[in-house]
This record gives C-alpha cells, structure tokens and sequence, in this order.
C-alpha cells in the first residue's frame, strides 16, 4: 500500500493538481492528472491521491475502488519522478472493473503522460487553449 509520506491529503493540493496539472485518459474507467511540484533530487516525495466519487456505487464498491488503485499505483510509483503529485480519478464504469482492467487503464493513461517515455510529467499549470492536445 501508499505510506503516508505519499499520499495527497489537502483539498488544496488535490485542486492544484487538478486545475495546473496535465490530464490523461485510461479508457472509460478512469482519468489521471499530474503535475511537477519541485526540481528532481529535492527530497521532495511522489504523493498520490484518489477521487472516486458516487457516480463509482455504494460504499462497498467505492472502498474497493480505492483499495485496487491504491495498489496499483504503490507498484508503479518508480515511474513517477520525484517531486510530482498524482491524483487518480475513477469514473463511473470502475465500478464493475477488475484489478486488471483498471491496471491497464493506468497504464495507459501514463504512457499518455509520458511517464514511461521521455517525455516526463510535465511542470507547471497548463494552457487549456491551443497546444494541439
């Protein structure tokens, strides 16, 4: 699982990421969102948080929801540079996933992001306008 040191906490921070961040999509179950908070090496953690809301189910369905992405992003946090926030949101059809399906959904949306490539996560707000994305 994510210690603590890695996970967002702050509605400020999760807004941060959301509004400044760059934005990639994993299919239908579900949108990542990333931005770069400091330079790499300084000591500063990769922190990861969830939005899963009620459109996802019940209680039961939303806490597995949450428990199988919390999972799967503690296995793929190397692919993150350091100093970046990650907030994962879940979509209604996550729901009814599997463990494996919403794996491969993370990992598409962060080959979008870049963070297996060359590309990396990018830096500092983002323009909604133009840029061709």
């Amino acid at each position: 699982m994510l210690p603590a040191v890695h996970r967002l906490r702050r509605s400020k921070d999760f807004a941060a990421v959301l509004r400044g961040g760059r934005r990639a999509g994993g299919g239908p179950l579900l949108v990542v969102h990333a931005l770069r908070v400091g330079q790499d090496g300084t000591g500063v953690p990769r922190r990861f948080g969830l939005v899963v809301s009620k459109s996802v189910g019940n209680s039961v369905v939303r806490h597995r929801v949450s428990r199988r992405l919390r999972a799967l992003l503690a296995l793929r946090m190397d692919t993150f540079p350091p100093a970046s926030d990650v907030v994962v949101r879940a979509l209604a059809p996550a729901g009814g996933a599997t463990s494996s399906e919403l794996g491969a959904g993370l990992d598409r949306a962060l080959v979008q992001l870049g963070a297996f490539g060359a590309r990396g996560v990018r830096s500092g707000p983002v323009s909604r306008r133009g840029g061709g994305r």
